[in-house]
């Protein structure tokens, strides 16, 4: 027969959607999805079937139609955001959502999700309260802080900042400071958006405090110090710390704005990264930094400092629009009462300072669950814009399945429920043990038993 006449044929053989949700099979799908979502996806199935018939491919029997209609409506109904087991070794690793949060900030967050609650209600007078009342007084008691504010991530901290206190003026930065991290977020853009006008001094590689005496006008407004979160200046190098800065913006009369980013609060054993009292301590007059990174919450971006600083950022037009909702509020302030009370309980915070014998147990423990692979020395890093040079010892298991290349190993886990995330090592898939922790060991035993 003719092409046309073959086609016309094929297209016959394919069984109509009535007949399909008459099968038991349907039935079934249809109690778990609705009569309308398994019709549509039958649809949807029977027209791709159609497509595929007339460029002379094989005809799908019921059964496959009715397989590929219930995988399309699984795919329908899992969730875009959901959990992921990170195996990489880096802790704050951006793209899979920086700091997890520890069980009490989780529930924190549920409780006042599933109800109402007095996010501006004050209940000892009956009036309207402040939102952000109970993570404040935390920030102020952590950091040594007048006054503390939260928003919705760092950057909005820090353009809150410099469009407070520098608007119409100048903002002095080292040329070595004018970072850009992750997204396209550059330092000289949120100057510009904040209202304010960048002034740039020094070199690259070199900044005294005489660059910044030199370039003071009467149309500066601050003086910006950026720590360098995401990389490194090494070699022939100079910068002026904030204790320099700080008795040189008291005698021009000007705020010295610290941006760290990290928010580190705590002196941690075998890492260098500045601490937001260490900075306030210097000199400070305002230190913006993040919620989610070394800080261990939500996202967050949070203004530490003098009082009448953070009493004008309070009036300007734009915290509305940055301010935290109720989930992260609770998150952030239940994050914060660990940091005083008990820091070891934050997932980061405890990942961080695991030792090598813990991480080498643990290793053998998912190595002996697995039945194949290998243990290996392998370091990580903190992540997120932290220590970009500060290497962590780890272990890992090298995982190599027969019949599976380790780019086909690794795509397979990250598609599967949950999502497993390693990374490649020596043509192995390393899965690193540093964010791994006891409890993903039997779940990523499974799936990768369901791969052999």
């Amino acid at each position: 027969m003719r092409g046309e006449e073959v086609s016309h044929a094929t297209l016959r053989g394919l069984p109509q959607v009535q007949r399909l949700l008459e099968t038991q099979r349907a039935a079934a799908l249809i109690a778990q999805f609705g009569r309308t979502a398994v019709t549509e996806a039958l649809r949807s199935t029977l027209d791709h079937a159609r497509v595929q018939a007339r460029a002379g491919g094989l005809v799908p029997g019921a059964e496959q139609l009715l397989q590929t209609a219930t995988t399309m409506l699984a795919a329908r109904t899992r969730p875009g955001l959901r959990r992921t087991i990170n195996a990489t070794g880096v802790v704050l690793h951006t793209n899979l959502g920086r700091a997890p949060l520890a069980e009490a900030a989780v529930q924190a967050a549920c409780e006042v999700a599933a109800s109402y609650s007095n996010l501006e209600y004050d209940l000892d007078t009956g009036r309207r309260g402040a939102r952000t009342a109970a993570v404040e007084t935390l920030l102020c008691e952590l950091t040594g802080a007048e006054a503390a504010l939260a928003v919705n991530n760092g950057a909005a901290a820090i353009l809150l900042a410099l469009g407070s206190v520098a608007a119409g003026g100048e903002v002095i930065v080292s040329r070595g400071e004018l970072v850009e991290i992750g997204g396209g977020f550059r330092i000289p853009d949120v100057i510009r958006q904040g209202g304010a006008s960048l002034a740039e001094v020094g070199t690259t590689n070199k900044t005294r405090l005489a660059d910044y005496q030199a370039a003071i006008t009467g149309a500066t407004r601050a003086l910006l110090k950026v720590h360098q979160s995401n990389f490194r200046t090494v070699g022939f190098t100079a910068e002026v710390t904030i204790a320099e800065l700080a008795p040189l913006a008291r005698q021009h009369g000007l705020p010295l704005v610290a941006d760290l980013g990290s928010g580190n609060l705590h002196d941690l054993p075998g890492l260098h990264e500045p601490t937001v009292p260490h900075a306030l301590a210097e000199g400070a007059d305002l230190v913006t930094f993040s919620g989610d990174k070394l800080l261990g919450g939500p996202q967050a971006g949070v203004i530490a400092g003098r009082k009448e600083r953070l009493d004008a950022i309070r009036s300007h037009p734009l915290l509305r629009a940055l301010r935290l909702d109720k989930m992260s509020l609770a998150a952030l302030e239940a994050t914060l009462r660990l940091h005083r009370d008990d820091p070891q309980r934050i997932p980061v915070l405890h990942m961080l300072a695991q030792t090598d014998a813990e991480l080498e147990s643990r290793a053998a423990a998912l190595l002996a669950a697995l039945g194949l692979g290998a243990t290996i020395r392998t370091e990580g890093f903190a992540g997120g814009g932290a220590l970009p040079e500060e290497r962590i010892a780890s272990w890992a298991v090298a995982l190599a399945v027969p019949g599976l290349s380790a780019d086909e190993l690794a795509r397979r886990l990250r598609v599967g429920e949950p999502a497993i995330v390693g990374r490649i090592v020596d043509g192995h898939l390393a899965l690193d043990m540093l964010t791994v922790s006891d409890a993903d060991i039997p779940t990523i035993a499974a799936a990768v038993a369901a791969l052999r």
